[in-house]
């Protein structure tokens, strides 16, 4: 398979015992259901919060610092405001209740203040009657700074002087496990480092704020988590909560919450000030300046071996650039010190992981966050500890693998299933891809493409490895809960749930999770808004897990309802009957009506509610069950390096990954395909640069996206469906793990091809250039 497929991620619901259901082909659990809003995507007609209207609509503009770092001397309005059609101004002093927000910690003002902390940052927003004129007015503002030394460099923020309130720490965790005395027979050491990766969505942050009759306000966005958005609303708004309403439209593309709230309460104020509908598109220059990039990472690793090759020891130091703001860097530290050892049997380490504030551009959730950047790290160590002992970097990998059973360095057990040693001799076992030599020689399949590669004769080739792993749902302590009702008239039912559609493909999978319960062909599934109850974030796999959990037991409500009558008038218990097709029968085939005839003209309907099993934090040595469950992935990757240039083509990614249980065949597949496209990106192209703090070319011009001559071909070779007994469906999260594996199996063939230690993401042309000499 190659390229990019429709749909995304999967959902498993395994059928209670007693519960007998026969769905017909082409529909429920299994199948590859075809999303039903992908003919409304492909023709252009889906409505995303860019085509938003509203009668009476006014346009913002956010006025941006240009400075990393500087104090606000002062701020004048007076000339935007007077402007021609210009209807309000708002800066910080217009913030009427909590000047401040944040995901995890409350540190983040809605406009600066007093300092600018990052290349930016909103000052103040503007709502006029044309986009243009809206613009115009913000560029109008008067700022005087005072310009401040930027903290650049996260070694340097431990002694640089306090950026914020509550200093430059976000966190320390100091993880220990075993004996600090045990030293290998065999140690390698290394200095990695990963750059700062952009989400670059589809579509860039947009958003309409229309004012309420009760003094509210109801906020229409791409939201990934909307109850947490109102909330944050409100408080900023000095509103109470049900005074707020978000309403979910049509997310272009996310990868959890990367969504601007610079953007959104902007919005929402000058709404409330104008009493008219306000809209926001942001360029893509904002876009990229407003939300969260991944945390560029320094990582200083030192591994012990036996003379086997045995890991003994893993000793770790993992420096996190925040950037500007808290956001989401506790919880990405957690996983980048609870995973810096990886899948491998690791008896004894000591791991030592802070994440500090910066004036880089701001760092938070991005796919496969903390994991990403520890395998990189680990497995360029794996490959040292090889070249060391004269070992096959698959071999010395083989021997160390985790299994169900052992220990994380957490002191959790892995009570999941972990076939980690399946995964990596699946991908070593499967073909290698031709030489160049085998095949009809085409130059544009030459690293540099057509017309740019140096000599044929430098082209060489490499083949790495790497092993990956993540945790599914939140962590340390958090509440995973979600609920969903389902609703059945005649022969159609409808999925309420707050669960956000960013592209993983939940809707599908409630609609095939009804089918399968009930025999119902024609499910609908509602718009979300926050009248609902809540769901949670769209992140680590939640909606599989929790969402799709809280619709298969609202489901299962539902179909005891409408088989109790039946089952009591026959004289037979409820399991004796099978729903399938739209048709309910019982075991003997003395009973048999249809679904539509058993409801006879009532409405049934159910709520429940998910919540997984509870997790701790991690405390202070870094011990703790802190997650709910695991997922792991092996890939090998294939390339071809022009050494004399640095140039580098990914010809083959051949993938296996534990999924617990397929639920969409084409989503999976879609999932796993974009991760590794996303990993290729990071590993290869995407880093969004700086120069004291101010962004280089925030566009998709000077940050370079793989496209699809990047992507080669992408063979799954083995899915594990092992299921995790304690997922509603035995499923795993599928798209973040192959994203936290390529980039290191990418890093690792270019280091087999070229001999270097590329320990470097992404990878530089002259980190892959030879002497030939």
């Amino acid at each position: 398979m190659t390229g990019i497929a429709d749909g995304a991620g999967a959902v498993t619901a395994t059928p209670a015992a007693g519960t007998p259901v026969q769905p017909p082909a082409g529909m429920g659990l299994g199948v590859s259901l075809r999303p039903a809003d992908s003919a409304a995507k492909t023709s252009g007609t889906f409505p995303y919060a860019a085509d938003l209207w509203a009668e009476g609509l006014l346009w913002a503009a956010v006025l941006r610092s240009p400075h990393p770092h500087a104090r606000i001397v002062s701020i004048d309005t007076a000339q935007a405001a007077e402007m021609p059609g210009v209807r309000a101004v708002v800066t910080h002093a217009d913030v009427p209740g909590d000047a401040s927000h944040g995901r995890r910690v409350a540190d983040r003002p809605v406009f600066a203040k007093d300092l600018v902390r990052h290349h930016g940052e909103p000052i103040a927003a503007v709502a006029a009657d044309h986009p243009d004129t809206a613009r115009l007015a913000a560029a109008a503002i008067a700022v005087e700074y005072e310009v401040l030394e930027p903290v650049t460099d996260p070694e340097q923020a431990f002694s640089a002087e306090p950026l914020h309130p509550d200093g430059n720490l976000v966190r320390h965790i100091p993880l220990s496990f075993g004996d600090p005395e045990v030293v290998g027979e065999v140690i390698v050491e290394g200095l990695y480092r990963i750059g700062r990766q952009d989400p670059a969505p589809i579509g860039a942050e947009a958003g309409l704020a229309v004012p309420r009759p009760d003094g509210g306000v109801e906020i229409y966005t791409a939201s990934t988590d909307p109850h947490a958005d109102r909330d944050l609303a409100a408080a900023c708004f000095g509103l109470e909560p049900e005074r707020v309403k978000v309403v979910v439209t049509g997310v272009p593309g996310a990868m959890g919450e990367r969504e601007d709230p610079g953007m959104q309460l902007p919005l929402g104020l000058l709404a409330l000030r104008t009493g008219h509908p306000v809209k926001l598109a942001a360029t893509r220059e904002e876009s990229f300046l407003g939300h969260a990039h991944r945390h560029p990472t320094l990582l200083r690793y030192r591994h012990h071996a036996d003379a086997q090759g045995k890991l003994v020891k893993v000793e770790a130091q993992i420096l996190l650039d925040a950037g500007a703001y808290a956001d989401s860097s506790a919880d990405t530290l957690a996983a980048a010190v609870s995973f810096a050892c990886g899948p491998y049997v690791v008896p004894h380490a000591f791991i030592e992981g802070w994440a500090v504030r910066t004036n880089n551009p701001p760092s938070g959730h991005v796919r496969g966050e903390g994991a990403m950047q520890v395998c990189a790290a680990y497995e360029g160590q794996m490959d040292k500890l090889a070249a060391k002992l004269g070992l096959d970097p698959a071999e010395i990998r083989m021997r160390n693998v985790m299994a169900t059973g052992d220990l994380l360095p957490t002191g959790q057990t892995v009570t999941c299933p972990a076939p980690v040693a399946e995964l990596l001799q699946a991908v070593r076992d499967a073909p290698l891809p031709p030489l160049p030599e085998d095949e009809p020689e085409e130059e544009w399949l030459l690293p540099g493409g057509l017309e740019g590669a140096g000599d044929p004769a430098a082209v060489r080739r490499g083949v790495g490895y790497a092993l990956g792993m993540v945790h599914m749902l939140g962590a340390e302590g958090a509440d995973e809960v979600s609920t969903a009702t389902v609703k059945v008239t005649g022969p159609v039912a409808t999925v309420i749930c707050a669960a956000v559609e960013t592209g993983q493909g939940f809707t599908t999978l409630a609609r095939q999770i009804v089918q399968d319960v009930l025999g119902i062909e024609e499910v609908h599934v509602a718009p979300v808004d926050t009248d609902q109850p809540p769901a949670g974030p769209a992140s680590r796999g939640r909606h599989t897990w929790v969402s799709g959990g809280a619709v298969e037991r609202a489901a299962k409500m539902v179909r005891t309802q409408l088989l109790q009558p039946l089952a009591h008038k026959f004289g037979m218990s409820t399991e004796l009957l099978t729903i399938a097709d739209g048709k309910i029968t019982s075991y003997d085939g003395v009973l048999s009506t249809t679904v539509e005839e058993a409801l006879e003209g009532k409405e049934l309907w159910a709520t429940a509610q998910c919540r997984p099993h509870p997790t701790e934090p991690l405390d202070e040595t870094g011990q703790g069950d802190a997650f709910v469950g695991l997922a792991y992935c092996a890939v090998r990757a294939v390339v071809d390096v022009d050494i004399e240039i640095g140039a580098v083509r990914v010809v083959d990614m051949t993938v296996a990954q534990d999924v617990g249980r397929v639920l969409n065949p084409r989503q999976l597949r879609a999932r796993i395909e974009a991760g590794i496209a996303q990993g290729i990106g990071a590993a290869l192209t995407e880093n969004l640069r700086t120069s004291r703090g101010v962004v280089r070319h925030p566009d998709l011009t000077g940050y370079a996206l793989p496209t699809a001559l990047d992507v080669p071909d992408i063979r799954i070779v083995k899915l594990v469906e092992e299921r995790d007994v304690v997922a509603p469906f035995g499923a795993k999260a599928a798209s973040a793990v192959p994203v936290v594996t390529s980039p290191a199996a990418v890093a690792a063939a270019v280091r087999a091809a070229t001999g270097r230690p590329v320990n470097r993401l992404p990878i530089r042309p002259q980190a892959a250039v030879v002497n030939r000499a």
